[in-house]
């Protein structure tokens, strides 16, 4: 049995909050995970419609690749992990990152899923 700890779209949300610390404009810590989800979008949207519905579509995008690992984790992720990295542990630890492009990494075993380019 497996032990997995993963929540990709507070990954994204918490990388979204440092883009902002480190561009001299940090996020209120009062917004809630919509908030912060739109404010990334209305900097390239036209208007806050357009930015709510391109964050929602962000949220499900990422909350599908958390269901997809999830569901194929002991059939095909922890084979596919033990296989490349020789990682024998039980515990595994998945993150959402943007590193020149997306990715999944896993980081126990520093397993990395690249998930292609940015929607956005």
């Amino acid at each position: 049995m497996v032990n997995v700890t993963i929540d990709l779209y507070k990954d994204w949300l918490d990388t979204v909050r440092e883009v902002f610390r480190g561009s001299g404009a940090p996020l209120p810590e009062t917004l809630t995970d919509k908030e912060v989800g739109v404010m990334y979008y209305l900097q390239t949207s036209e208007n806050e419609r357009e930015a709510e519905k391109r964050n929602e579509e962000n949220e499900r995008r990422i909350a599908d690749l958390q269901r997809n690992l999830l569901e194929h984790l002991e059939t095909v992720v922890v084979p596919d992990i033990r296989k490349r990295t020789g990682y024998e542990g039980d515990r595994f630890r998945f993150r959402w990152v943007y590193a020149q492009g997306e990715h999944i990494i896993e980081e126990y075993s520093s397993y990395r899923i690249p998930l292609g380019p940015s929607p956005d």
